[in-house]
């Protein structure tokens, strides 16, 4: 594990940044940390483009003490538009040595301990992905609820973009990335609180708020519903559905925490791009 040298700071978090938009790359151009300690972490989706997360991640990494990364949908995609052509696995270590280079932390690397304010308690970025169990109500199986979802026309372009090789399914990739960090979170000492930082929530109750419930077959997994509990989680960190929003689950903080796209920000009452603090924490109000 990796020590902050700082006694001070804050950590902050952001997620679906999207900065194929100019208008959100115009957000990441003017983030800035409160203090020379403050770390960042970033859940997922800052592009689709490979040359544009390196920007907004090297943008940040030279503005925040630390930058932590969990990789989203987006990024996975092998995208006509990117000139990296890479798929699946080999994308996401292409990415991974990618943040090493610029000194971001990834799922591969150790898990840093914060011990500013709020602290001592681990940061652990995840690459989890999702296995259609969050299904549609009314379907029982993964060919049910993806008929279903054809039928309304809401289906994720994932179906056409993110290819799991050398994996035969999403699902199969997903479970072998869960059983890896479930293993590695278990090593953490047994007295030591975790921020646990992933695209998808690790719970499905953040998705009873969808317009379209039928997308939540792809926003996470069954097989992570108790690790808030399991794994001492101090905060859930989590984007991809594009709902800003703070919600408690089992006495655990859940925080949304994604810009989103323009479309969506800029009919909010708050200005947008604004990050969300994590540590030091806050209690759960009455």
């Amino acid at each position: 594990m990796t020590l902050t040298n700082g006694t001070g700071g804050q950590v902050w978090a952001v997620s679906d940044l999207h900065i194929s938009y100019s208008e959100n790359r115009a957000l990441v151009e003017r983030m800035q940390p409160a203090s020379d300690d403050d770390w960042l972490l970033v859940a997922g989706d800052v592009s689709e483009k490979v040359a544009d997360i390196r920007w907004a991640l090297k943008t940040l990494a030279g503005r925040f003490r630390k930058v932590v990364w969990a990789p989203g949908n987006h990024e996975l995609w092998t995208h006509p538009s990117d000139s990296v052509t890479l798929r699946g696995v080999e994308r996401y270590d292409h990415l991974v040595a990618l943040c090493r280079d610029l000194g971001v932390l990834t799922p591969e690397d150790p898990y840093p301990v914060w011990e500013g304010p709020g602290g001592p308690v681990a940061v652990a970025p995840l690459f989890l992905l999702y296995d259609y169990s969050f299904l549609p109500a009314g379907s029982a199986t993964k060919e049910e609820g993806l008929a279903y979802a054809h039928g309304t026309g809401v289906v994720c372009n994932d179906e056409y973009l993110l290819h799991p090789d050398p994996y035969p399914t999403r699902e199969d990739w997903c479970r072998a990335r869960v059983a890896e960090t479930e293993r590695r979170l278990a090593e953490l000492p047994d007295d030591l609180p975790t921020v646990l930082v992933n695209h998808y929530p690790l719970d499905r109750h953040p998705t009873n708020v969808l317009w379209y419930p039928e997308f939540a077959m792809w926003c996470g997994t069954r097989l992570t519903a108790d690790w808030h509990r399991r794994f001492r989680v101090h905060t859930m960190v989590y984007g991809h559905l594009h709902i800003p929003r703070t919600t408690w689950h089992d006495g655990v903080r859940f925080e949304e925490v994604s810009v989103g796209y323009p479309r969506e920000w800029r009919k909010r009452p708050q200005p947008p791009g604004r990050l969300k603090r994590i540590l030091p924490g806050e209690d759960r109000t009455p």
